[in-house]
């Protein structure tokens, strides 16, 4: 009960893992891989970062870091679900790609000036 409590409870496979110490949970790591589930974690500067598919580069190690990350991403969380429930997330993704396409054109756009100037 104890280690798979809250797995038992589950109603499917999550969305994505969410790991402090890769090193401590390698085999969680490891059937998330399996199962293709996306894993973001915190990797330490002594740790592996196999099988981590969004590397966070930071301490494991501090008690304080720790509770920065997972109240950092509680947030996101709760933030991502706000924003789902209120159909927000959608116009705002769609705005922020719109935006980085603009850019990228306008880039793209002057470099083929300075190419042709050349």
């Amino acid at each position: 009960e104890k280690s798979i409590g809250g797995i038992r409870k589950m109603g499917g496979l999550p969305d994505a893992l969410f790991v402090i110490d890769v090193d401590h949970e390698r085999i969680a790591i490891k059937e998330a891989n399996n199962l293709g589930i996306p894993v973001v974690a915190i990797v330490d500067s002594n740790s592996n970062p196999d099988g981590v598919d969004y590397v966070i580069p930071g301490n494991d190690d501090s008690m304080r870091a720790v509770k920065l990350y997972t109240m950092s991403v509680a947030d996101a969380i709760l933030e991502g679900r706000a924003s789902v429930a209120t159909g927000e997330a959608e116009e705002e993704f769609i705005e922020a790609v719109a935006e980085e396409t603009t850019e990228v054109e306008a880039a793209e756009a002057e470099a083929t000036t300075e190419k042709a100037a050349e």
